[in-house]
């Protein structure tokens, strides 16, 4: 059975170039949406101006290509949804869901960690302020379709968090969440670096009254350190040579099925023989 209207998506933040552990979630979450005659979409989330690399967003677009993974329609870009996430914003001030906060992090360090509501009563305005989202209804657990039922941290999934920043830029988990529903993804696959704030995500989508969609976390390629492969530890960017033995490597990281003769075969018909051979059952995920 094939999912009915499936949208899958990759959305990479242009703060480097995509590298072998970026791919990993890239491939995945187009082999996924593939085998299932879904759209897969790409969207660039460039909200966070000083973390950005200049030229970084093109790079990516270009390295996706290289390696055959085209994309449908055109590419998002959350430069261009200020007003989108302005309206998001304005509901949840309506509902009295949201409040100015004037915390600082190292306030925030002295108590444990986690925010403790501090401002929720205090009526602050929004100079110097942070915007948090009352969290009424924590999500204490979610099912992901490669992990099963994962239990959040408590203190994080009770936490009144931060939708707008006190230097006035957007929040990931309100941008991530009005662009998914406005795109109508059904289904996330991304690294399970993601997992943490998931539970914040679908307590948005439960607020705004949307549909909550599926889950997948795969798992992350690690350096020889035991580290995350990411950018900020400097890995190295996807080679620009043959775009096949790469491939290659990331569905055995993946431990989908052996594809006989890849090497004789084209990038386009090695990726429609992974479509085919896609299995996301024999995923290995997460050991933690």
């Amino acid at each position: 059975m094939t999912a009915p209207h499936y949208i899958g998506r990759f959305a990479p933040s242009p703060s480097g170039e995509l590298h072998f552990g970026s791919l990993i979630a890239a491939l995945g979450s187009y082999l996924q949406a593939r085998s299932q005659q879904g759209r897969w979409l790409v969207r660039i989330e460039d909200i966070d101006p000083p973390r950005e690399v200049p030229g970084a967003a093109t790079t990516i677009l270009q390295q996706l290509d290289h390696y055959g993974l085209h994309w449908d329609g055109d590419v998002l870009w959350q430069s261009q949804r200020h007003e989108a996430y302005r309206e998001a914003l304005a509901f949840l001030q309506q509902q009295g869901l949201s409040y100015y906060c004037t915390c600082t992090r190292s306030r925030i360090q002295q108590i444990g960690g986690f925010y403790d509501g501090h401002c929720r009563t205090l009526n602050h305005g929004p100079e110097n302020a942070a915007l948090r989202f009352v969290q009424h209804h924590p999500v204490l657990r979610f099912e992901d379709k490669l992990h099963g039922t994962l239990i959040a941290d408590e203190q994080l999934a009770r936490e009144d968090f931060i939708i707008h920043r006190r230097d006035g830029l957007f929040a990931y988990n309100l941008a991530v969440v009005v662009d998914d529903n406005f795109q109508g993804v059904s289904e996330i696959v991304r690294g399970a670096d993601l997992i943490e704030p998931t539970v914040r995500q679908i307590s948005l989508y439960q607020q705004f009254g949307w549909t909550v969609p599926d889950y997948v976390h795969l798992p992350l390629v690690l350096n020889e350190k035991g580290a995350k492969l990411s950018k900020q530890n400097h890995a190295p960017a996807l080679p620009q040579g043959d775009p096949r033995p790469v491939i290659h490597a990331a569905l055995a990281f993946l431990n989908q099925p052996e594809i006989a003769h890849w090497q004789d075969l084209t990038l386009s018909e090695l990726l429609s023989q992974a479509v085919q051979t896609w299995s996301l059952e024999a995923v290995v995920p997460e050991s933690s």
